[in-house]
C-alpha cells in the first residue's frame, strides 16, 4: 500500500476501534438480516449470523490453519478458530487492533496470533493456510489484483478463499454516472478507501490470479439494514460521549453514516461475496 493510504487506514482504526468495540462488540462487519433483509434480530447476533451464513454459502465445514486478512480486533479470527478448533492468524494495519486482538485471544485461551502487516505484501510463506478469510477488507486495498494474488499465494493447494467486500454496482450495461462517482468519492474519503470495483470485476481478477471453482453472490439486500442499526446506535449517550473523545476522523465517519445507507438504497453500493479454491 502507499504509505499515505496505509497511514490513513491505521489512524482511522487506531482511533475508532475502541469505541466500536464498546458500542457494538468484537465484530467489525455487517450483519445478516435474512435473504430479504426483513429478519428482526439483535445486532450482534446478526453479525455472527453473517459469519455462519458465509460458511454455509461457501460449503466450508473444516479448517485447520486460518488467515484473517484485515482482522480488526480478532472477531472473525477467534470465532473461526473456536468453531473449527483451528489455529488462526490475523493481520491488520492498526497496532491498536492487533494488540487488542492479542489480549482477547489470551483471555479466551484460543490459539490465535495477530500482527501488523500489509495485505499486499504478506510476511508468510507460500502455501501456509487452508482458509484465507477476508471480511470487508478488500475495499481498503489500492491494488485489488495484487491483493488476490497474495491471498492465492499463501493459500495451500486445495484450500479455500472466502471474501466479502464492498463493491459498486455492475457497469457492463450502464456506466457509473457523475453523481454516482461523486457519491462513491465521498464514501472513499470518509472511510479511507482508494476505490471499489464491481463484483464481476473481482471475479475476473480472481480467475486471473488462478482461483478455481469460483462462485459469487450479491448479499446487498440481506445486509443493508445494518446501516440503519448503526445510525440508531450513534445517537446513544455512550456513543456520543465516546465520539467526542475519539477524534475528528471518527466523528466524521459517524456523521457520514447516511452515505452508506443511501448507497444501498439507490443500488449503488453492493455487498459482494466470492469463494474460490486453489
Amino acid at each position: 500500500m502507499t504509505s499515505t493510504l496505509s497511514q490513513q487506514i491505521q489512524e482511522f482504526y487506531d482511533a475508532s476501534s475502541g469505541l466500536w468495540e464498546q458500542i457494538w462488540g468484537e465484530h467489525m462487519h455487517h450483519g445478516y438480516y435474512g435473504a430479504d433483509g426483513q429478519q428482526k434480530k439483535d445486532r450482534r447476533q446478526a453479525q455472527i449470523d453473517l459469519i455462519e451464513e458465509l460458511l454455509t454459502w461457501a460449503t466450508l465445514s473444516h479448517a485447520s490453519d486460518i488467515l484473517d486478512v484485515g482482522c480488526g480486533i480478532g472477531g472473525s479470527s477467534l470465532y473461526l478458530a473456536h468453531k473449527f478448533s483451528a489455529t488462526a492468524t490475523g493481520i491488520t494495519l492498526s497496532p491498536v487492533q492487533a494488540n487488542r486482538a492479542i489480549e482477547r485471544a489470551k483471555a479466551a485461551g484460543i490459539a490465535a496470533h495477530f500482527q501488523v502487516a500489509d495485505a499486499l505484501n504478506m510476511p508468510f510463506a507460500d502455501h501456509s493456510f487452508d482458509l484465507v478469510w477476508s471480511l470487508e477488507s478488500g475495499e481498503h486495498m489500492p491494488g485489488k489484483a495484487k491483493f488476490l494474488q497474495e491471498c492465492y499465494r499463501v493459500l495451500k493447494p486445495g484450500g479455500t478463499f472466502i471474501m466479502a467486500t464492498w463493491c459498486h454496482r455492475a457497469t457492463s450495461q450502464t456506466p457509473l454516472t457523475s453523481d454516482e462517482k461523486t457519491h462513491l468519492e465521498d464514501i472513499y474519503r470518509v472511510y479511507c478507501l482508494p476505490y471499489v470495483i464491481s463484483l464481476p470485476e473481482y471475479e475476473q481478477i480472481a480467475q486471473n490470479a488462478g482461483f478455481q471453482k469460483l462462485r459469487t453472490a450479491d448479499w446487498s439486500t440481506a445486509v443493508a439494514p445494518f446501516w440503519d442499526k448503526v445510525i440508531d446506535s450513534a445517537f446513544s449517550w455512550d456513543a456520543i460521549v465516546g465520539l467526542l473523545g475519539s477524534g475528528w476522523t471518527t466523528i466524521q465517519a459517524a456523521l457520514s453514516l447516511g452515505l452508506m445507507q443511501r448507497g444501498y438504497q439507490r443500488g449503488l453500493v453492493k455487498f459482494g461475496l466470492l469463494v474460490g479454491h486453489k
